[in-house]
């Protein structure tokens, strides 16, 4: 495989190509009326990765009721109570799809894993005790393998155990919604990630301030059984003048150790949960925005034989820029996150308290999008780089090693539409370096690392919108993922084993290509003038090259376990679907996955087992009555079992290293008493079944939880 001699060449290539496209557009774009740009820089964002929209970015806003100019499918009334955005996946030409607050509300105020596990392709490697989100898609999680992000800000933080390699600390109380993108990402977000993008959005002044007021705020009080106990959650936000606004938040959950379905106590599943967060937007003048942001998190909580304290702090810069051109719709993002993990004391007895983790990144994104017309063919151009730097260091023991790398690159996409067919061209140049040192007796006593590569990733889609209401697709691209330094770098020893960890400064990056084939429908007015019908299908191939994996090699009672790149191809299948739909006075939404693959098993003790279940489905079932102050609905969630690897040993697994399925029912009920006033009662796990969720770690899942709702909005 060629690789170019040096950034700096890609660099100025990419500049080049980039100055081309923006000059040629000039006498075009004069012909455009101002009334076809884009909205002016909202910050709102929606999961329309394949439309150039960039989650947590200042740039405006994709709408799943666009224009055929944009991209979208040109429906009509389907912008319908304000949920465009939880349309637009339907109307995407890839593997996306979102959430909103309602449902992380729902289902998600005791774990958000709880919403994504229902998503197509999505899972989550879960610690009972540890409060930490690692998202694993179609198949391929940890170490960077999925970008998670909170407003657009990468989360790289990990730690080698028997846990999941990278995990994002997020309070469900504070999330307005959840953008995943899955497969190759060619704008903002996807420098590095070989299986795709997690967005976690915060709240903002537009999630609090509603109907035109200047002012708003937000109340929830809960109180839940089983260790769930009372949780709260304030919001307010005021809107200064016309070009200022401010919005905060503060939540509060202490938990108790919960019980399962046999009706035991599961150790260590308490914590001690205070977040928080602020917002600032001013609007210098009509045509531009900027917004600062800040997003607190604080748990302690016992996991991996250690109380351990956590904190996470995320910064947020957005700049967006829209004047009065088709061919400027501007944005800059720069942020700011440091993780910080401390072992206060052993649970019960260990050699690491003190041991501190320190995980600091820093970065930005810059970007902008063209619109206009060449003849009859409509032509949408997104085009712009990104940077991530992250340093890791580790003191008192454990085997994190310290270093530092950093990944990003340079990336356009533009689509191109014809009548009925879209066809949409990215092309990214993605590059990574990684820096640091360590002592170990298999490299010869203390070595250095010093490593970077970087690559051209194109990624290529054609849409056929035959009819309003049906989108046909088919994509290709690629990706890849750097080493980590934890792989790179790993040292040390277990404690109380003859086991240790020796480096491999030699790993190579993981390369993936694949392909999709999928359609889309999104109708309204089948039974009812405002009723809607959803639903979107994809069949998936990803095919993946030196898979980076751990083993040991034995020599007598002695283990000596190091990452390696296994040789070869291995290939990840399979097929997503989703869908619902709407009547007003009942509705269904429903997702399915099923994922075929033959991945190299992932190591228990360096990361977790990372196989999911082959099929997994979720059904929600509703109805509103009183003029629809009244809502009752019901959710099941059904998993399939699930393979833990064959180098795993779980107590749960059968004798030929299978999880049992489980099937999982929740109830819930709301009623609107006035305009500001909501009480709800909810029911998960409403059966008490015993059960070990797929890809967990540290204990069954909880059994029946109750929980009382009193939600406050003015």
């Amino acid at each position: 495989m060629s690789q170019p001699r040096s950034l700096s060449a890609a660099l100025l290539l990419s500049t080049a190509i980039g100055l081309v496209v923006f000059s040629s557009q000039g006498a075009a774009a004069q012909a455009t009326s101002a009334s076809q740009s884009g909205s002016a820089a909202s910050g709102t964002t929606t999961a329309s990765g394949a439309a150039g929209t960039t989650s947590g970015s200042a740039t405006g806003t994709t709408s799943g009721g666009a224009a055929s100019a944009s991209g979208q499918l040109e429906l009509q009334q389907i912008d319908v109570s304000g949920n465009s955005s939880l349309n637009a996946p339907y109307t995407t030409p890839a593997a996306v799809s979102t959430v909103g607050r309602n449902e992380i509300q729902t289902f998600g105020n005791q774990r958000v894993d709880d919403v994504l596990r229902t998503i197509p392709g999505t899972f989550t490697q879960q610690n009972q005790q540890n409060p930490g989100v690692s998202v694993n898609i179609r198949g391929l999680e940890g170490s960077g393998r999925v970008n998670m992000m909170i407003d657009g800000v990468r989360q790289d933080f990990g730690f080698m155990g028997h846990n999941a390699t990278n995990m994002l600390y997020v309070d469900p109380a504070l999330l307005a919604g959840i953008d995943v993108q899955r497969g190759a990402v060619s704008t903002a977000g996807g420098a590095g990630a070989l299986a795709g993008t997690a967005n976690f959005r915060t709240l903002g002044v537009g999630d609090i301030i509603s109907g035109g007021k200047n002012w708003g705020a937000l109340g929830n009080l809960t109180y839940g059984t089983n260790g769930q106990g009372w949780a709260e959650m304030l919001a307010g936000a005021a809107r200064l003048s016309p070009g200022a606004a401010i919005a905060a938040a503060i939540s509060n959950h202490p938990t108790q150790n919960y019980t399962n379905g046999a009706g035991d106590s599961v150790p260590n599943t308490a914590q001690n949960l205070t977040s928080g967060l602020a917002k600032l937007e001013f609007n210098p003048t009509e045509n531009q925005k900027l917004n600062l942001g800040a997003v607190i998190y604080n748990n302690r909580f016992g996991a991996n034989s250690y109380y351990q304290t956590v904190n996470s702090n995320t910064v947020t810069a957005n700049y967006g820029w829209n004047p009065e051109s088709d061919l400027i719709n501007f944005a800059l993002n720069g942020y700011y996150n440091q993780v910080n993990m401390e072992y206060d004391q052993p649970i019960t007895s260990g050699s690491y308290a003190g041991r501190k983790v320190e995980d600091t990144g820093w970065g930005f994104d810059t970007s902008n999008t063209s619109e206009f017309h060449l003849g009859v063919v409509d032509i949408s151009s997104t085009y712009g780089g990104e940077w991530f730097y992250n340093d890791v260091k580790t003191t008192e023991g454990g085997v994190n090693p310290d270093g530092n790398s950093g990944v990003g690159g340079l990336f356009s996409q533009t689509k191109l539409t014809y009548g009925m067919f879209d066809f949409i061209a990215g092309l990214r140049y993605d590059y990574y370096k990684l820096d640091g040192s360590g002592y170990s007796t298999s490299q010869g006593g203390y070595y250095d690392v010093n490593q970077s590569e970087g690559r051209f990733d194109p990624k290529l889609t054609l849409a056929v919108n035959p009819w309003k209401w049906l989108q046909v697709y088919g994509s290709w691209g690629r990706s890849f993922r750097a080493p980590t330094t934890f792989e790179t770098l790993l040292g040390g020893s277990h404690p109380g084993s003859t086991t240790s960890f020796t480096p491999n400064p030699d790993l190579s990056p993981e390369y993936q290509q694949g392909w999709e084939v999928g359609l889309n429908t999104l109708y309204q007015g089948i039974l009812s003038q405002d009723d809607v019908a959803k639903f979107k299908l994809d069949y998936y191939q990803m095919d993946v090259q030196d898979y980076i994996t751990a083993q040991c090699a034995i020599s007598g009672r002695s283990y000596s376990c190091y990452f390696y790149n296994v040789p070869g191809t291995s290939v990840v299948r399979g097929v997503e679907l989703e869908g619902g739909y709407d009547i007003g006075y009942a509705f269904t939404n429903f997702t399915y996955t099923y994922t075929n693959t033959n991945l190299p098993s992932q190591m228990n003790g360096l990361g977790m087992q990372s196989y999911m279940p082959d099929n997994i489905a979720s059904i929600t079932i509703g109805t509103r009555l009183f003029d629809e102050k009244l809502e009752i609905g019901g959710r099941g969630n059904f998993v399939s079992r699930s393979y833990v690897g064959d180098v795993n040993s779980v107590a749960a697994a059968d004798d030929n290293g299978y999880l049992p399925g489980y099937s999982l029912f929740d109830l819930y009920a709301t009623y609107q008493v006035t305009d500001n006033l909501q009480l709800g009662i909810s029911g998960t796990n409403i059966l008490d079944r015993d059960y070990t969720p797929a890809l967990s770690q540290a204990g069954n899942g909880p059994g029946r939880t109750v929980l009382f709702t009193a939600k406050a909005k003015f």
